[in-house]
C-alpha cells in the first residue's frame, strides 16, 4: 500500500550520469536557443550537472526563418568548442541540425549532405499547425537518399492526439520517434504529457532529447514527472547510448 503513495521522482533524478543528449539549441546566436556564448556555457554546465556526458546540439534549419547552412553551424560549433575549452568545460560537444520538413528540405538533402546525429540518422521536425501535405513522400525520399529520419517531439503535434494510430503509421514508414524530456513533467501542457505517457507505455519512442533552449527549460528538470511508471522512460533514455562517440 505504501508504494501507492510514493512521491514521483524529479526529472533530473532520472537522468543517468552517462546520458547523451541528442537534441538541444546550445550554439549562440543562430536560432531561438542560446543568444550568447555565456548562455551556451550556462546551459551546457547545467546539463552536465544533470548527468549529461555528451552533447549533440541541433540548431534549427528552417527556410525563411533560420537560414542556417552546414557551414554556419559547423563554424559556430568550432568557435563554441574553443570557448568551452577556455572556460575549462570538458565535454564531447558536436553539432548536427534539426531540419524542418518543408518544401526546401527535399531540395536540400538531394543537393548536399545533411548534418546528422550519427552516421545517417537525421533529426527532423514539422510544423505544430499541420503536417506537410507530402509528409510520407518526404520521408520516403529522405530514406532513398540514404538517411534514417528521427522525428523530434512527436507528442507536441496536437493534430495527431485524436488519432494515436498516426504514430504507428510514422514508425511503419521508417521514422523513429524522439521524446522531449520536458514533456513528461507537463512543461508543454497536460495533454502533451498524457500523449507522451501513452507513447512511452506503447514502446513507440526510440530516443529522447532535452530540447533545451534557455534556463527556463533547465529549471523544469527540477519538476516531478507525471508518469505513473518511469521504467519506459528510463529504458528509452538508455537507447541514447547508441550515439556515444
Amino acid at each position: 500500500m505504501l508504494s501507492l503513495f510514493k512521491s514521483k521522482p524529479l526529472l533530473k533524478d532520472l537522468i543517468p550520469q552517462n546520458y547523451i543528449d541528442i537534441h538541444s539549441h546550445l550554439l549562440p546566436g543562430i536560432d531561438d536557443g542560446a543568444k550568447t556564448i555565456q548562455d551556451s556555457i550556462n546551459l551546457i554546465t547545467a546539463l552536465q550537472g544533470f548527468g549529461t556526458s555528451q552533447c549533440i546540439t541541433t540548431p534549427h534549419v528552417m527556410h525563411h526563418f533560420w537560414e542556417n547552412t552546414s557551414e554556419i553551424i559547423q563554424e559556430t560549433a568550432r568557435s563554441t568548442r574553443i570557448e568551452l575549452q577556455q572556460n575549462s568545460i570538458s565535454i564531447p560537444f558536436r553539432a548536427a541540425a534539426e531540419y524542418m520538413m518543408d518544401d526546401n528540405f527535399v531540395k536540400l538533402f538531394q543537393s548536399e549532405p545533411l548534418l546528422t546525429l550519427k552516421d545517417n540518422y537525421v533529426l527532423v521536425e514539422m510544423s505544430y499547425i499541420n503536417p506537410p501535405i507530402q509528409l510520407y513522400s518526404i520521408l520516403f525520399d529522405l530514406q532513398v537518399a540514404g538517411y534514417i529520419p528521427v522525428l523530434a517531439h512527436p507528442e507536441r503535434y496536437v493534430f495527431y492526439h485524436n488519432n494515436i494510430d498516426e504514430y504507428q503509421k510514422l514508425r511503419n514508414a521508417g521514422c523513429l520517434l524522439q521524446l522531449n524530456l520536458l514533456s513528461v513533467v507537463g512543461y508543454y501542457g497536460e495533454g502533451i504529457a498524457k500523449i507522451a505517457e501513452k507513447l512511452l507505455q506503447n514502446g513507440m519512442y526510440t530516443y529522447v532529447g532535452s530540447d533545451v533552449h534557455h534556463l527556463k527549460h533547465i529549471a523544469a528538470f527540477n519538476q516531478k514527472i507525471k508518469l505513473k511508471d518511469p521504467t519506459p522512460l528510463q529504458e528509452t533514455i538508455e537507447n541514447n547510448q547508441f550515439f556515444r562517440l
